[in-house]
């Protein structure tokens, strides 16, 4: 005679084995509760007391994967609010993370990706280096005016481009 397992314990368990692997933000959970056929009062139950202990957070979840996307993908605030909705955090929340992100050191960043890409660019033509630097910097989510700064800049200053 076998006892039915406690739904809140099920869940319980499902959430913590997804937070395992990676950080997630309430509505990632909420879609693996879900696709585990877990009733929503229930999921809502474990995740609100996930919450309350802090292991569901997601203003902490989406702050930690603007840096890391910042950092290691050179995504702009574009790129990284498309990203965080994604993942399911709200806007609201996705405003507040993506306020501290500063305008110039997003330009620095841009400016730092067109110098590595360039190197792999040389030899050329001006018109296809400035095309296929500002198609990347367009899918890493940087507006356009500084893109084309930060490219002018750089094709100024490399030495192929240089008169004698």
């Amino acid at each position: 005679m076998g006892v039915e397992p406690d739904a809140h314990d099920v869940a319980r368990q499902i959430v913590l084995r997804q937070l395992t692997n990676s950080p997630k933000s309430r509505a990632q959970l909420e879609q693996a509760l879900a696709k585990r056929d877990c009733d929503p009062d229930v999921a809502a139950a474990v995740l609100d007391r996930m919450e309350e202990v802090g292991l569901v957070d997601d203003e902490a979840y989406a702050g930690m994967l603007v840096r890391s996307q910042q950092a290691g993908r050179g995504l702009a605030r574009r790129a990284l609010a498309q990203n965080l909705r994604q993942k399911g955090v709200s806007d609201e929340v996705a405003e507040i993370v993506l306020d501290d992100v500063d305008p110039a050191d997003e330009e620095d960043r841009a400016r730092e990706l067109v110098e590595k890409r360039l190197r792999r660019l040389h030899g050329l033509d001006r018109t296809v280096q400035m095309r296929r630097l500002a198609g990347m910097l367009a899918r890493k989510g940087y507006p356009s005016e500084v893109s084309m700064r930060v490219i002018r800049e750089a094709l100024a200053d490399a030495l192929e481009h240089q008169r004698d």
